[in-house]
């Protein structure tokens, strides 16, 4: 096994949702769940155990279960995120990595969403953002600090959360959004940009061997494939009405994010 990967229940009211930049649209939840069993095989077939926790009809989102914590080789980040409604997901996802890691907790007044920090390498970057403030970055800061991991903080803008518009495909490469995030700070980086008539395919979910990415963007599938990285494809256009994608899904414990 290279690792488990955590995972949670799709909720039958995911269709009540938080969204903040997509429009409400009716969702099937049968089609959800399909799709969010297809995601589990995927990661299964990649050699991870997954542990799924149950999915609650209070909490919409809990499918999301990356913004509730930041899972690193050290210990993990229990996150406090910035829609008050989904602070209810903390407990089960904490007692999930309890087992795995030593977990400290972001506190108020700060507030961090998973889907806003971003590993690369020995560098993190953390989204500003309409769900993570300065007060749960400087948090963020002081926490990693001791384990010689550099924090740096990256405006929002256009996009739910920093990985919307860039994730990593190797320590030194991001796929990237240039229309929803300045390259200019990731200068330390060889960048990659999405197929410009794909705007929301820059998240993809790095493993040890390949990557998963959605079976929606294949025009950036493709300059994926001429880096020569191996892409596993995953339907996942129903959970992206809810402004979820690949990274969202899951935490990967013992592997790459």
């Amino acid at each position: 096994m290279r690792g488990i990967a955590i995972t949670r229940g799709v909720s039958s009211s995911l269709p009540d949702c938080e969204l903040t930049h997509l429009a409400r649209v009716p969702i099937d939840i049968v089609r959800a769940r399909t799709q969010h069993a297809s995601y589990e095989s995927a990661l299964a077939d990649a050699g991870y155990r997954i542990e799924r926790l149950p999915d609650s009809d209070a909490l919409p989102d809990c499918v999301f279960v990356e913004d509730i914590a930041v899972v690193f080789p050290e210990l993990a980040v229990l996150t406090r995120p910035g829609a008050e409604s989904r602070r209810g997901e903390s407990p089960a996802v904490a007692a999930a990595l309890a087992p795995h890691r030593t977990i400290c907790c972001i506190e108020s007044p700060g507030t961090i969403d998973g889907g806003d920090v971003l590993v690369a390498g020995r560098q993190v970057f953390v989204g500003l953002s309409s769900r993570t403030n300065a007060s749960g970055i400087e948090q963020m800061q002081r926490i990693l600090n001791r384990d010689g991991y550099r924090v740096r903080p990256i405006d929002v803008a256009g996009c739910l959360h920093l990985k919307s518009a860039v994730t990593a495909i190797a320590d030194n490469v991001l796929l990237v959004n240039p229309e929803w995030i300045d390259c200019g700070a990731l200068d330390d980086f060889e960048i990659e940009t999405i197929d410009p008539l794909e705007p929301h395919a820059a998240n993809v979910l790095r493993l040890h061997d390949r990557v998963i990415f959605p079976a929606a963007f294949p025009r950036t599938a493709d300059k994926l494939r001429r880096r020569r990285l191996s892409v596993q494809l995953v339907e996942v256009d129903e959970l992206a009405k809810a402004e979820g994608a690949v990274t969202c899904c899951s935490l990967i414990v013992d592997g790459r994010q």
